[in-house]
């Protein structure tokens, strides 16, 4: 018997749109991780991308349990003596809302050139507009 492996040119990716809108934040990022990832399909290889497009829309309505919108804190550093730059969740919702969901399921991909490649298959906006009505997306529904 021979494992079958899908080529570059077997792979189809298609495209999902999500809204985020009373979704709480990590429930909704495991569904887009495994959509990016492709664990969803039977197809699913771990040494190859393929996942699909996903598109959220809503991000500034998505929902933080407990006290995480005072209590968690994103930290970034510049890499220069005294460069770390501590902001609450309710800050980073309020200045960019795109980049919670982003580092959420960022969290949840494979450090390594796969998974950067798979997170560029991650589009995420603010509002209900999006310019990929070309693609057809098809709308899923995520558990709240």
């Amino acid at each position: 018997m021979r494992t079958y492996f899908p080529k570059k040119g077997d792979i189809e990716p298609r495209w999902f749109i999500i809204d985020a809108d009373g979704k709480i934040l990590g429930r909704l990022s495991t569904t887009i991780a495994r959509i990016l990832s492709g664990k969803n399909k039977p197809t699913y290889t771990p040494f190859l991308d393929t996942g699909d497009h996903v598109i959220v829309i809503n991000a500034e309505k998505i929902v933080l349990t407990g006290k995480k919108e005072s209590d968690k804190i994103y930290r970034s550093h510049s890499q220069y003596p005294g460069g770390l730059k501590e902001r609450e969740a309710r800050f980073v919702r309020a200045q960019k809302p795109e980049a919670m969901i982003e580092e959420a399921v960022w969290g949840m991909l494979p450090k390594s050139k796969l998974g950067r490649q798979m997170l560029k298959k991650l589009k995420v906006y603010r509002g209900t507009e999006h310019p990929h009505e070309a693609q057809k997306p098809e709308r899923i529904e995520v558990a709240e």
